[in-house]
């Protein structure tokens, strides 16, 4: 048996209803050199049946069976029977671009820097799409180069996980693990903590589903606080690394809740940056509140700018910089 160009990794629990179309999107693609390993984590609605179905007819399909364990340990069990050059995740109730595979293997066969690439995505069903979810939406889409990705890896995910295509022996170096938070974020923030170099291919070329079903909706460890505990945790080995305290841009909702949960590694913040004027000159979380302009000229200091919206992170981000600050050297922003 001759060895795939790509192994499409997709996980599945009970996605009866939109699998078939997943799965399809992949059948498709105009890179035909293609595996399609498909996980069943201990479906009980018919889904592992589909997918024998596709097998049955094409044998780049392939089905791996297992009681549910839940997605790391099903992108796990599917990664050891890759065989692929390069891994390219789906998720089951996604629609990739037929030209995906295509497009983005051409990209890293290009750039061999790259460890990985992801794309832009159109979330979909456009109708019931929220505010919040088009504003993410275009943050996504504004993403390409690795300096973008990595300026923004602490916002959020920097990558739709299902749009991912990825070296196999680096993703087999790294790995999923379940550590009570996103694996698709907890892999992302600890490739690029290992100076691996993650992309994003400037084309939508994933259909990224929502509805109430969606992990994201569902699962316990995709609640807030844990996507805020998976953020401090790489920042109290990343950047913050070298400092006990530090100084906290933004004290609203976003820059506390990342407080609490920073100070469960230890760090605590010196000062706090705030705009509001009733705040300067008070304490909060036993620091003083002092004005952006009183960090002018004050070389050597870890700040994080925790600031939610993309307007406001931008004006923080440039404020910043006119202030002499450096991102990435002297601060970070994390939403």
């Amino acid at each position: 048996m001759s060895v795939p160009l790509v192994s499409v990794l997709l996980p599945v629990h009970d996605a009866i209803g939109t699998l078939p179309a997943a799965l399809r999107s992949i059948q498709r693609q105009t890179l035909t050199d293609f595996e399609c390993v498909v996980v069943d984590d201990g479906c009980s609605d018919g889904s592992a049946g589909i997918v024998r179905s596709f097998a049955a007819a094409d044998a780049r399909f392939v089905l791996v069976s297992q009681p549910h364990a839940g997605v790391a340990a099903a992108l796990e069990r599917g990664l050891a029977r890759c065989r692929g050059r390069y891994v390219a995740r789906m998720d089951a109730d996604d629609l990739s671009h037929k030209r995906r595979l295509e497009l983005q293997i051409e990209r890293l066969e290009a750039r061999p820097e790259l460890a990985g690439i992801g794309a832009h995505v159109w979330m979909f069903p456009r109708r019931t799409l929220t505010d919040g979810l088009a504003a993410h939406e275009r943050w996504l889409n504004s993403l390409d180069e690795p300096a973008s990705v990595a300026r923004d890896a602490f916002v959020e995910c920097p990558i739709v996980h299902p749009t991912l295509c990825i070296r196999r022996e680096v993703l087999t170096a790294h790995g999923y693990r379940d550590a009570g938070w996103p694996q698709d974020y907890d892999l992302v923030l600890r490739l690029l903590a290992s100076g691996q170099r993650l992309a994003v291919l400037p084309r939508k070329l994933l259909g990224w589903r929502d509805g109430p079903n969606r992990i994201t909706r569902t699962a316990d460890y995709t609640r807030r606080e844990r996507i805020v505990a998976c953020k401090a945790h790489y920042l109290a080995r990343g950047f913050l690394a070298g400092s006990q305290r530090y100084v906290l841009w933004g004290y609203g909702d976003t820059g506390r809740t990342l407080c609490r949960a920073l100070r469960l590694h230890g760090k605590q913040p010196h000062t706090i940056v705030e705009l509001h004027p009733r705040r300067i000159g008070q304490q909060i979380a036993g620091a003083p509140v002092v004005h952006p302009s009183a960090l002018a000229g004050r070389a050597g200091l870890a700040v994080v700018i925790s600031v939610s919206g993309t307007e406001q992170r931008n004006e923080a981000r440039a404020r910043a910089r006119t202030l002499g600050l450096v991102e990435g050297g002297d601060f970070v922003v994390a939403a």
